[in-house]
């Protein structure tokens, strides 16, 4: 592997695996989906947080390609807490000039979600103060395969050789081909694995897993945690000095 080292002083992407609604609300005897929207709360403080510390692109893990399994009743609760979430904050994103993107496969979500979460794209299209990309039924597995599926027709209608596919090929047809990739991706709740998420973009990112529950990870934790991302040396596979 070749690389050249780098030691990165300021975080410009972060994505965050929030992790721990359902285990908030029952221990605390509550239904799941409390859990759900105190974790809507955290979202807005951060999102809030981010462009004094410097963070332009933030990126959150909303519902993954696998949370269908989930029960019937939760799974439509979060579907109608999103759809909520896009209303009642799509005002105030547009005023603090946040640019809202979505990625995942929009194909099974129903029609007034698909319809909101379009509009809400478009109303901040031209916003730059912050970069939020929220990844909706979303899973890195899924991204690769239909990312593949499309490099795949252009190769057999004459458009690519398939000598000529080369990385930046394959990242033309992710769902983040706007996007940096994540330096720093957070996952809460204490789980240490990356669950499906951004598998690609991921490859030399820094991790950091907290013990905290998402709806009690707050905006103060989260600076925290990327201040001492700033510390780290980030070599992208070169040798140590």
């Amino acid at each position: 592997m070749s690389g050249e080292s780098e030691t990165t002083r300021n975080v410009e992407h972060v994505a965050i695996i929030m992790d721990g609604n359902g285990r908030w609300a029952t221990r605390r005897g509550l239904p799941r989906l409390v859990g759900h929207r105190r974790g809507a709360e955290r979202v807005r403080e951060i999102v809030d947080l981010c462009p004094d510390i410097g963070v332009k692109y933030l990126t959150l893990y909303a519902f993954s390609t696998e949370n269908w399994k989930r029960a019937e009743a939760e799974v439509a609760g979060l579907m109608s807490l999103f759809r909520r979430y896009i209303l009642k904050e799509a005002k105030k994103l547009d005023a603090n000039g946040v640019r809202v993107r979505f990625i995942g496969d929009r194909t099974r979500l129903d029609r007034k979600l698909i319809d909101l979460m379009a509009s809400l794209e478009e109303k901040t299209a031209g916003n730059d103060h912050l970069n939020l990309t929220i990844a909706l039924n979303y899973g890195g597995r899924d991204e690769l395969t239909r990312a593949v599926r499309l490099l795949a027709e252009d190769a057999a209608e004459g458009r690519i050789a398939p000598a000529d596919i080369t990385e930046d090929s394959i990242g033309y047809f992710l769902d983040t081909r706007y996007l940096p990739d994540p330096d720093l991706i957070i996952r809460t709740s204490g789980e240490r694995r990356v669950s499906n998420f951004l598998l690609w973009q991921a490859a030399y990112s820094e991790y950091e897993f907290v013990p905290t529950l998402w709806p009690d990870f707050t905006a103060g934790e989260f600076a925290e945690v990327v201040a001492g991302y700033s510390g780290r040396d980030r070599r992208f596979g070169a040798a140590s000095a």
